[in-house]
Parts: C-alpha cells; structure tokens; sequence
C-alpha cells in the first residue's frame, strides 16, 4: 500500500496540493479513481504492534488494521512473527465502524494457496498438509493456509484405529477434487500410498521366485487361509499351509497385524497370484512316519478333533490319525463321536493302515479292548434260552438286551407261530422283560439273532403228521372264491385249490359246484411252511388214479375197454372205502 501513496504523491504537483488547497483525502480519491477496488485484494503490511490476540499492521492507508495473532501460525502451530515483519494481507473491508481496516493474514494465505493448488492439481502432483483437525467423516486438513478435507477412508490403504500420531505432522496428499467458488478442497493420502505401493510391488514382484523366504504382515483372515502383505503385494497363505498340525480355522494361530515369516511355494508371473506357506519352513514330520508308526502296533495319542465322521488323534507333533466312528465302539454303532470320546482327552489307538501318498493314518480305538462279540460266542451257543430287556422297537424287529453291551435283533417273522408279525409286536413295548432263544451268533458281522416264537414248537408242523408233498388228503370246503375254493384238513391246516386244479374237464373246473361243507380228496402240490398253507389238486388226483387204475387192470390193447377199466377200478376204490 506504500507503493500506492507513493504512486498518489508523484502524480500530484507541490503546487497543486498547495495552491488548490487539496486536502489528502481528495487526493486519493482523484488517484483511485483508476483502481477498481482495494477491498478483496492482498497488499503487504508492515507489523507495528503485537498483542496476546492480535497483531496491529501498516498497510498504507488512514488507519490500520487488526488480525488475530492466530491467523499467523499453521495449522495448530502457534505463530513467530515480530514488529517490523513485512507480511501481506486480504483487505476485506477499508474501514469499519471503529474506523480500522478490515483485514485477513487467513485469506490472504489461502488466495496465495489456492493459485499454487490449481495448478498442481491440473499437473496431478501431489501437495504437502498437515491434519489439524477432526470434523464428521473424515479430518481438516492445511494446506499452507488452505484448508481441505480428508475423508476417514482416504487416510490410508487399510483402515486406521488411532490416526493422532499423523496430527501435525507434514503429509503427502493428492487432491481430488476443488471448487473455488464453494472454497472445497478434498484431499486423499491414501492415493499418494497407493501410488507409492504400486511402485513398490512392480519392484518387488520382478524379484519373487518360487522358494523364496519372506517376511509379512497378516492383512486379512477368511475361513480357508489368511491374506499376507508382503510390502505392497499380497500373498494367501492357506489354512492347509499354515502347519503341519490340523487347523480348524486360520484365526487359532494368526491373528491381523500379525508379522510372520512366510516361503513362496508358487507364484504365477500371468495372473501375479503368490501361494504361501509357514510349514513348509519347518521340517516335514511324515518323513518318518513309515518307520515310527506300524500297522498293528498301538500308540497313545491325545484327541484333537471330533467330527460327525469319527476323530482326530495327534500322535505325535504334525501327525494326526482318523478314528473313524466305526472304528470307535465294538457296540455303540449309531452314537456320535463326541459321546465316545472328548476334545483333548487321552486315549490309546491301534494303528490299522497307513497312506504315505494321501499323508492319512487310519485308526482304530475299539481294537484296544476286548471284542465283547467274541466272548459272546465263546460262551453260549444257537439254542440257548435268555432273558432280557426290549432296547429298541424298529418296523423290522425288536432289539433285546442280552449282555451289558450285546443286543440281539428278534425279526417279525420270528415273533409268533400264529400271528402275523406287524401284528404281534403289537403287543411288546420298550422296557419289557422278555424270554427269547439264540437262532444265530455271527461274531464277525456283530450279529445274534433271536427268536420268541421258536421258544414253542410249531403248530403248523405238529399238525401236519403225515401230510406231505404228494400225499391225498380229504379236505372240508370253507370257502368258495372266483379263484378257487379254501379248504381244511384235519380241522388244524388250511389249503387251497386253485380253480384250474377243480378237475381234469375244463368244464367240471367251477368252484360254485362245490358246497361249504362238502368234503372232497385232493393232492397235496406244496408245503407252504412260511405262509403256513397248504397247496391242493383235485385234478392232479383224478390223473394219478387214472395212471395207477391203467397201471393195475391193464389197457385196452388187451381187449378190455377204458370203461372196463375205470369201471373195476372204482368197484375196488368202493369196496376199499367200505371197509
């Protein structure tokens, strides 16, 4: 502003401010009348007086101006300045109702600052701040008087819990966005890291080879492995890889933020994906497997898995065996494996198999005690009577108690002589005290079959005498169907007689000739034990009286006629059944 009264003074004559009597203020009227306005310009100032809120300056005009001493420092810095210091201001206003000037160190700054950041951010450089301040959604940032915003996810790659310790601190930023007339600036840090890892990982990826060892940082942990920051690439470590030993989930050993020490075991140059692997900087424990754990032999282990399939036994460090659910109970075939055995506990094994190829050891824990189905066969035999407890109701049997961890299965066929067997059990109901017979002990397959009815003799067989396959029986008829007619013989066996056994003439073969009650002979065809019938043939009985009565009296060769024949045949079957 001194050059400006420097300007005004030169441009007016001695004697025209003396001898037109032109007072100062005419005088800066009539030499402004070239300027458009001192309001909303930077002028420089000169500091004369500096109190503890404001700073008084110079700036050339009638009366000077005050600024808060705070508008002289950075951004949470306090202020050095001193009488004498050459500075320049934002003239708001010329004057105020207490007569001084309006002035602004802030705007000033920020005028200055704004040109510089258009710049750069048209040439996409990047900017120095420092963040001072923390405001809904992100930081403040200075911007050598110009103040910008930080959102909360553009102040790093990765989100930050504490950020205080950038606070005050010189920062490189990228601008991403400006508006002059709205005065926004949005700034990012994270582009200015991001660019700098890109550098980083061009770098660093031209250098990776299979086999090479790492240090890292754990990034991120999913449910099949953990993400590994190797200083600007990053590398999955799976789950399979983390140990030798079984892993449930990649959180039981590593945990984010983590350094760990890594082996890339493969890396695609194409797709730049990189396999890790922590293991595989150990020693391989299956290298001796083969000789330290024998088929046959027994180990104690301790349990460290349990699954709906079986469970894991550690028997040594890295080696794990399965027991398969199988393999767990001589007796308890349908039971969980956790009811059998529990997470860390102690338990002996045998080992029943050993794949070096697929690194599994099979195993069994019921082959450490005693087969309680063998004893079972050692001490009773098919025919031995028990007593028992009804376990288990099923729609094909009964289960039945007949030892503290044997149960034998008695089948619905085996249930009653008399009864059909989805009838007869019926009439059990769990917990019931039953008598029941051994049928059958097949150790190998686990198995004793038992029976009820066979505790009795068999009506069906005490019935029969003397009835057998081809034998002629009288028969009662009870029942007449379109199919045959139902018969009874000896008042204790049922048979029946299909409608093509009827007679030997088609036409003779009508089941309503026949009479409930009526008695008739037929053929015994078949023993139907299961179904407990009997298979009859009236027409299988006439034949064979025909042969035998052909057999006797000879043919019609010999002169005879068929009707003599048949005719002596029945006068003997007449005088038979009179006597």
């Amino acid at each position: 502003m001194a050059k400006v009264a420097t300007k005004i003074i030169e441009g007016v004559s001695a004697a025209d401010i003396t001898g037109e009597k032109m007072s100062f203020a005419a005088l800066l009227d009539e030499t402004l009348k070239d300027v458009k306005s001192f309001e909303g310009s930077v002028v420089e100032g000169t500091v004369i007086g500096i109190d503890d809120e404001f700073v008084t300056l110079d700036v050339g005009l009638k009366s000077e101006g005050r600024i808060p001493l705070r508008e002289f420092g950075a951004a949470g810095v306090r202020a050095e300045i001193k009488k004498g210091d050459k500075v320049e201001v934002f003239v708001e206003r010329l004057e105020n109702k207490e007569g001084e000037a309006v002035l602004s160190r802030e705007k000033a700054r920020r005028e200055e600052s704004w040109v510089l950041l258009e710049k750069q951010h048209k040439a996409n450089e990047r900017v120095t701040g420092i963040i001072f301040g923390r405001v809904k959604g992100g930081f403040t940032v200075d911007l050598n008087g110009a103040v910008a915003f930080l959102p909360g996810s553009q102040v790093d790659i990765r989100p930050v819990r504490d950020i205080s310790p950038l606070f005050g601190t010189p920062q490189p930023f990228l601008i991403l966005k400006m508006d002059r007339q709205r005065g926004n600036i949005v700034v990012s840090r994270r582009a200015v890291l991001e660019e700098s890892r890109a550098e980083a990982r061009s770098e660093l990826v031209s250098n990776l080879k299979e086999g090479q060892e790492l240090q890292g940082v754990v990034k991120n942990i999913t449910d099949y492995g953990a993400f590994i920051d190797l200083g600007g690439v990053d590398g999955l470590l799976h789950v399979t890889d983390i140990s030798w030993k079984r892993i449930n989930h990649p959180s039981e050993v590593l945990s984010v933020g983590q350094t760990v020490n890594v082996k890339i075991i493969r890396f695609n140059e194409e797709s730049q994906r990189i396999s890790l692997g922590m293991k595989q900087l150990e020693g391989d424990p299956w290298g001796d497997v083969a000789g330290k754990f024998k088929v046959g032999e027994r180990y104690k282990g301790r349990v460290t898995n349990i699954a709906d399939y079986g469970a894991f036994v550690e028997l040594g460090d890295g080696i794990e065996g399965l027991v398969h659910v199988s393999e767990m109970s001589w007796t308890k075939k349908n039971v969980h494996p956790g009811k059998i055995v529990s997470t860390s506990q102690e338990v002996e094994v045998q080992v029943l198999d050993v794949d070096l190829t697929k690194r599994r050891i099979s195993l069994g824990l019921k082959q450490c005690t005693e087969n309680p189905w063998l004893k079972f066969a050692a001490d009773r035999k098919a025919g031995d009577v028990l007593e028992g407890e009804i376990r288990n109701i099923t729609e094909f049997g009964l289960f039945v108690g007949i030892g503290d961890q044997i149960d034998g299965m008695v089948h619905l066929s085996d249930l009653s002589w008399s009864e059909a067997g989805e009838e007869a059990i019926k009439t059990f109901k769990k917990g019931d005290s039953v008598k029941v017979k051994i049928l059958e002990i097949d150790a190998e397959k686990e198995r004793v079959s038992l029976g009820i009815k066979q505790l009795d003799s068999d009506p069906f067989a005490d019935a029969l005498g003397g009835v057998a396959k081809g034998t002629t029986v009288t028969c009662t008829v009870t029942v007449i169907t379109d199919k045959g007619i139902e018969v009874s013989v000896n008042e204790k066996l049922s048979g029946f007689i299909k409608k093509g056994d009827l007679s030997r003439e088609r036409s003779e073969q009508r089941p309503d000739r026949f009479a409930v009650g009526e008695k008739v002979d037929a053929k015994v065809l078949k023993v139907d034990r299961s179904g407990r019938k009997l298979e009859l043939s009236i027409k299988q009985r006439e034949i064979d009286e025909d042969k035998q009565a052909m057999a006797e009296y000879g043919s019609s060769d010999s002169g005879a006629s068929l009707g003599d024949i048949l005719g002596a045949a029945l006068q003997k079957k007449g005088k038979k059944d009179a006597e």
